[in-house]
């Protein structure tokens, strides 16, 4: 076994995730409860290149006539994003949030695995409802992500300390970076999502 593909196993099973073996030394497979649904997960790594991906897949197929809606709503959601990215294939219709690094030439440490996996998670959580209103609520691309996005800056404001400058010069959207972690509660025991 290479290196990383050693690396990410080790994280795996010491932070407790039970996981399958999609593919020896190059992907493994797990699943994943978060608050809004459950869905299934994939690390593919390539020892060669130095690149490990976490992939977070969405619960549902989108049909055709669905595509250039959805297609809009991961682009409008992408913006901004500090870390990854949504993807859908156009031939089937998945979508999927990808987070990845290139580690060539260096170490992956299991902070960095922790990093990729949680804002992989998070982001795929946060946003997933917002999908499924574009595909079954009849609701537009732009609002979705817009609700999605005024929920999680709301959050951010109520959990700042209030300081004296007017509400106006808050930023329009979330600082991601102080969110993605904070959604879900990795390490309460009652809020195990790993299956």
């Amino acid at each position: 076994m290479g290196q990383l593909y050693n690396a990410v196993v080790d994280y795996l099973t010491e932070d407790g995730w039970h996981f399958g073996v999609a593919q020896e030394d190059v992907a493994l497979h797990f699943g994943f409860q978060g608050r809004n649904n459950l869905w299934q997960c994939l690390c593919i790594v390539d020892e060669d290149k130095g690149f490990v991906r976490f992939y977070s897949i969405a619960p549902v197929i989108v049909p055709e006539e669905s595509r250039g809606a959805v297609s809009e709503f991961l682009t409008r959601a992408n913006y901004g994003l500090p870390l990854g990215n949504f993807e859908m294939d156009y031939r089937d219709g998945e979508v999927r949030f990808k987070t990845s690094i290139d580690v060539e030439g260096g170490e992956l440490t299991p902070t960095m695995i922790e990093n990729l996996l949680k804002s992989n998670l998070t982001t795929m959580d946060q946003y997933l409802p917002g999908l499924m209103r574009v595909l079954y609520g009849n609701v537009a691309p732009a609002a979705a992500v817009e609700a999605i996005e005024s929920e999680l800056l709301m959050k951010q404001f109520l959990e700042e300390e209030v300081e004296s400058e007017p509400l106006g010069d808050k930023p329009s959207r979330p600082d991601f970076s102080k969110l993605l972690e904070d959604d879900l509660d990795f390490d309460d025991p009652d809020e195990d999502r790993r299956f």
